[in-house]
């Protein structure tokens, strides 16, 4: 089962102190390499580990990502203008990249499930494939 990771899930994966850390880290360990990373998610987690948690935490993260401890998803054109029409078609909900860009790529490689804690964004959207959402539908 491929898990599209959105940026809420990697930060609590990896920050011990938060409060979803546990059920993420135990829907992580049971198939790490069925979790993709999209492209866009890699710079808003590097931020966030950087500001939230600490440098030591960013630069583990930068040098497992470069070490293929995750799968990283490179996109495709064609990501970029789903995104765009997501983004158009929920304007109100306020998508931006981050999210579009993770919605296409679920749709595309046909995720079973995308791995957020953004509910507000990815339970208001529907996509191709109406893939489930962990850990709220675990």
């Amino acid at each position: 089962m491929t898990v599209i990771a959105d940026t809420g899930a990697i930060i609590a994966l990896i920050d011990a102190d938060d409060k979803h850390h546990d059920e993420i880290r135990v829907l992580f360990e049971e198939s790490p390499g069925s979790w993709v990373i999209p492209w866009a998610v890699l710079p808003e987690v590097d931020y966030l580990l950087g500001s939230r948690v600490g440098d030591r935490a960013r630069r583990a993260f930068m040098s497992d990502v470069a070490a293929g401890a995750f799968v990283v998803e490179w996109g495709e054109d064609s990501d970029l203008e789903r995104a765009r029409k997501l983004d158009t078609k929920y304007r109100r909900l306020g998508l931006g990249l981050v999210d579009g860009v993770v919605m296409a790529v679920a749709e595309r490689r046909a995720a079973r499930a995308i791995a957020t804690l953004d509910v507000r964004h990815f339970g208001a959207v529907e996509i191709d494939g109406q893939p489930v959402l962990l850990p709220r539908d675990a």
